[in-house]
């Protein structure tokens, strides 16, 4: 048997699948567009508020404080700030490294699905364009086997089985435009909450290393 026969044997399945498998995409995209949607909501503006009590904390050397105010944090900076005041007595070096061993966690953690929708965005339309190719032949080949091509109902089938197969192609770019403005959309929060991150961290290092050279002198 031929090579192409045995892709002819694919095509009998018709688009069917492909829609099914098109609207698994949409549901979990949604799932992860309304997770990632409350995860932001919690963590937005946490690092930014703790900057200036944070800074009077550690301006008068009141550690109990500062590590208070950071008990239980959930946004990226405050959680990696807790840990750099748990190592403060070992001086800046300690604390920059903790701040750069914990930053790529907290990264992944904000991005965390975002490749998801990425993957998704980029590749339903072409997974409804292989839903419509298979469609249009299946159409063609239901067409040979009934024997009416060149009659007006070999032009109404044709059409009908075009019209049916392009749904498969319209559902891949439905579910692909959303996830792909979601994907940009959470990337740009997410450069957003490590810059207020970064932010606090580098506030909390420098506080911490000027209160240690004067705590030395």
């Amino acid at each position: 048997m031929k090579l192409s026969e045995k892709f002819l044997e694919l095509s009998a399945v018709g688009s069917e699948w492909i829609l099914w498998i098109l609207v698994g995409l949409s549901v979990v995209s949604v799932a992860v567009m309304i997770e990632r949607l409350i995860f932001y909501s919690g963590v937005q503006g946490r690092d930014s508020a703790l900057v200036r009590a944070l800074h009077a904390a550690l301006a008068d050397r009141d550690l109990a404080k500062a590590q208070e105010l950071l008990r239980g944090a959930t946004s990226p900076g405050a959680r990696i700030a807790a840990q750099m005041l748990e190592t403060s007595q070992r001086g800046a070096g300690s604390m920059a490294a903790i701040m750069a061993a914990l930053r790529p966690g907290e990264k992944l953690r904000l991005e965390r699905n975002l490749n998801f929708l990425g993957t998704v965005g980029s590749n339903s339309p072409f997974i409804g364009l292989l839903g419509t190719v298979l469609g249009i032949i299946e159409t063609f080949r239901a067409i040979e086997r009934s024997g009416v091509m060149g009659s007006a109902e070999y032009s109404n089938a044709v059409m009908a089985g075009i019209y049916e197969a392009l749904v498969a192609t319209a559902v891949g770019l439905l579910v692909a435009i959303p996830a792909v403005i979601a994907f940009n959309f959470f990337q740009r929060r997410v450069k957003a909450l490590l810059g207020e991150a970064d932010a606090l961290t580098n506030m909390v290092l420098s506080l911490s290393s000027s209160g240690n050279q004067d705590a030395a002198h």
